[in-house]
């Protein structure tokens, strides 16, 4: 069973969107598993589990010490997963992250508040810093359960219609084409013919087509990947 581990100041703000919907039947149904450990329930010797930076400065940062006793409280296999800590100066995170890490037997995840984490708790024990957009949030849990979703979404029998995985964006360097339901006209718009023809070839083209020019449009970096990977495929 797949597993996360994510050592936040609020446990009380999962599951969240984690528990809700196919992610969170999945959850339920324990096709994944989450382990929550409260950082607050491992303070110092002074009652405190953060202090003020030295050099000074605003805010305040997590102890080592606090999260050396929390990640004690880990059995030993989960001390061996893949180590995360959610920051925007991080790598930013992309949707070939989720493929590989869906894979893994599981992750472990730190959500800085306030000023951050001491520096040392992301040297010793390894933590590779992540990003989820070039924004900065009040903490890491937002971002931890975007994280987890991209991940768990990916996993065996979690979404029951494996072809909605296959088209998402980012799938092949290129973003997803438009999508249409009933009614076939709302004020004056009208779903493209095609996607009414029933011909099942002109329609793969017409998306297929639809992503090109939306990608090409939109993320022009993404454009000149796919290009790239289109032209090394030819060799």
């Amino acid at each position: 069973m797949w597993h996360v581990n994510i050592f936040t100041m609020f446990p009380e703000a999962f599951p969240g969107t984690l528990g809700v919907s196919l992610i969170g039947r999945a959850l339920s149904q324990k096709k994944w598993q989450l382990n929550l450990v409260d950082l607050k329930q491992f303070p110092t010797q002074s009652d405190r589990i953060d202090s003020v930076p030295f050099g000074g400065g605003s805010g305040m940062v997590l102890s080592p010490i606090t999260f050396e006793k929390a990640f004690n409280s880990l059995s030993d296999f989960q001390k061996q997963q893949k180590k995360f800590y959610l920051s925007p100066r991080g790598r930013k995170l992309t949707q070939q992250d989720m493929l590989y890490f869906s894979k893994c037997p599981g992750i472990t995840m730190l959500c800085g508040r306030y000023e951050g984490v001491d520096q040392r708790i992301l040297d010793f024990y390894e933590f590779e810093e992540i990003s989820i957009g070039d924004f900065v949030l009040m903490g890491g849990e937002v971002a931890a359960m975007a994280f987890v979703e991209g991940i768990v979404r990916l996993l065996p029998e979690v979404v029951g219609n494996d072809e909605s995985i296959r088209t998402d964006s980012f799938q092949n360097n290129l973003l997803e084409y438009h999508q249409y339901t009933k009614p076939r006209n709302f004020h004056g718009l009208d779903v493209p013919e095609v996607l009414v023809s029933g011909n099942h070839k002109k329609i793969e083209v017409y998306r297929i087509t639809q992503s090109k020019s939306i990608t090409k449009l939109r993320r022009p970096d993404l454009w000149d990947t796919y290009i790239s990977s289109s032209l090394s495929d030819l060799f």
